[in-house]
């Protein structure tokens, strides 16, 4: 089939019918009609369109050695620094239709998908592994351009890192509960699936420190299931109007709670089982790391750009660049993109090949990663500064359709923009920085890939060292210094 369309992808969507609950309320119909899906899955389909479009189709696809087709860049196993760039070039592609908003983008889960694959050596060398079913599905993925959302978290029950084992007869977090010759039973919950309910599959793993063999394993369903369940949040947008929430309306990635009611996963879609070594080593020494985090500070680098290109705006809409301060908090923004952009090249810049794959250089990427928690923040934060009084006087699209425009085109105008022009640029600030969208963004940011300070930590434990204690050592503490 090769790289879909968007509204192939729609169709598909449509026709899973997963039970997917909001609100109160199981979805029925077509989800994509639904008032708090259908932004998200038209931004999506959007992306898949991109793929079709002319000048940018080299960029967004590549030939299938296996089929011949053209299929998402995404799904491209990097053998080359060339490839890493490639993939860079097509995942900010993306990104820029959605200002970096849309941290579940396909192009995530379908790197984590290739991570699996380049980290095939780790499934051949140990018990109940399946290395010959992660390459047959990620065949079967590329060929058919699947979406994926994921899980992996347990529910925060107890966060003592001993609850799942203390013999207690409520079973909470999801785990093995049969095995049998048809598969694998899962029964339980995870969080935190990010469009849970609007993608064709979902990848389920384990995170690293169990201490129970139930709860190891990898695998991937189709997200309709039997026994399957997405229970998602309210949603954040604030409006359906694209002029009220400029983002929320459009990328408001819905959160849900998985529920796997004795989920039969038969032995194909099985990755690994039954192996607590595994689900250690696949984290720290195999490819998702490395792979993964590519992506990620790829997209973060767009959604800093678009955060000064917003910060600008509103500066020359009111005319402040004149103060020095403003001037300043500017300044920082170039120097956090600068910042993070210089991260994601000199990963690619010391690449190595491991297995016969190209992997970016962890060590900027961790860096990365725990520089950005803490940048976001700052950053939204500064939008609030520059916007002031500006991001409370920020009217909706009714009140420009009311009797009362007259006055609001008066007040409300700017040096450059009319009242509507400028309340529109300052919404869409609201909505970075503000708004209940935006403030689950900064929230997603802090912890997207873990805990802030369990990421130090890890950087702390994995950064070489050595050489340059040694050096110290023998250049400035020996006895001939």
């Amino acid at each position: 089939m090769g790289a879909i369309n968007g509204s192939d992808y729609i169709k598909r969507i449509n026709q899973l019918n997963s039970e997917v609950w909001i609100e109160g309320e199981r979805v029925t119909g077509n989800i994509s009609e639904h008032v708090a899906f259908k932004g998200i899955i038209k931004s999506q389909a959007r992306l898949y369109d991109l793929q079709h479009n002319e000048p940018l189709k080299k960029m967004m696809t590549y030939e299938s050695p296996k089929s011949g087709e053209r299929v998402g860049v995404s799904f491209l196993l990097p053998t080359t620094k060339e490839d890493l760039r490639q993939r860079r070039l097509m995942i900010q592609e993306w990104a820029k239709t959605n200002a970096g908003m849309m941290g579940r983008s396909p192009d995530y889960m379908n790197t984590v998908l290739v991570s699996l694959v380049a980290s095939k050596r780790i499934f051949e060398e140990n018990e109940n592994c399946f290395p010959e079913n992660v390459l047959s599905f990620y065949e079967k993925a590329s060929e058919n351009d699947w979406s994926f959302t994921h899980t992996f978290i347990n529910p925060q029950v107890n966060r003592s890192p001993y609850h799942l084992f203390d013999g207690s007869e409520e079973l909470i977090a999801a785990k093995i509960v049969d095995r049998n010759k048809e598969g694998i039973v899962i029964k339980g919950a995870k969080l935190l699936a990010t469009q849970g309910g609007i993608t064709d599959e979902i990848i389920v793993y384990s995170i690293a420190g169990i201490i129970d063999k139930s709860y190891s394993y990898s695998f991937s369903i189709p997200s309709n299931t039997p026994g399957l369940k997405f229970i998602c949040r309210q949603p954040f947008g604030q409006s359906d109007s694209t002029y009220d929430s400029p983002l929320g309306a459009r990328f408001e990635e819905s959160d849900a709670l998985v529920v796997f009611d004795h989920v039969l996963v038969p032995w194909d879609r099985v990755f690994y089982y039954d192996n607590i070594e595994v689900t250690d080593t696949l984290s720290l020494k195999g490819a998702f790391a490395k792979l993964a985090l590519h992506q990620v500070v790829s997209r973060q680098v767009i959604k800093v750009e678009f955060i000064l290109g917003v910060a600008q705006m509103m500066v020359d809409t009111i005319n402040s660049g004149n103060y020095q301060h403003v001037q300043e908090k500017i300044a920082e923004i170039i120097v956090a993109l600068e910042t993070m952009k210089a991260f994601l090249i000199a990963s690619e810049a010391g690449a190595t090949k491991e297995n016969g794959y190209m992997l970016p250089d962890l060590n900027p990427l961790y860096a990365a990663i725990n520089t950005f928690p803490r940048l976001y923040p700052r950053l939204t934060e500064i939008l609030q500064l520059l916007g002031a009084s500006g991001l409370v006087s920020i009217p909706s699209e009714r009140d420009f359709q009311s009797e009362i425009r007259e006055d609001i085109d008066l007040y409300l105008q700017s040096t450059t923009k009319s009242a509507k022009e400028r309340v529109k640029l300052f919404r869409l600030a609201w909505d970075t920085c503000m708004s209940a969208f935006g403030s689950r963004q900064t929230l997603y940011e802090r912890y997207f890939f873990g805990d802030p300070i369990r990421l130090s930590s890890m950087l702390y434990q994995t950064y070489n060292r050595n050489d340059l204690m040694e050096r110290v050592e023998n250049q400035f503490l020996s006895e001939d210094y």
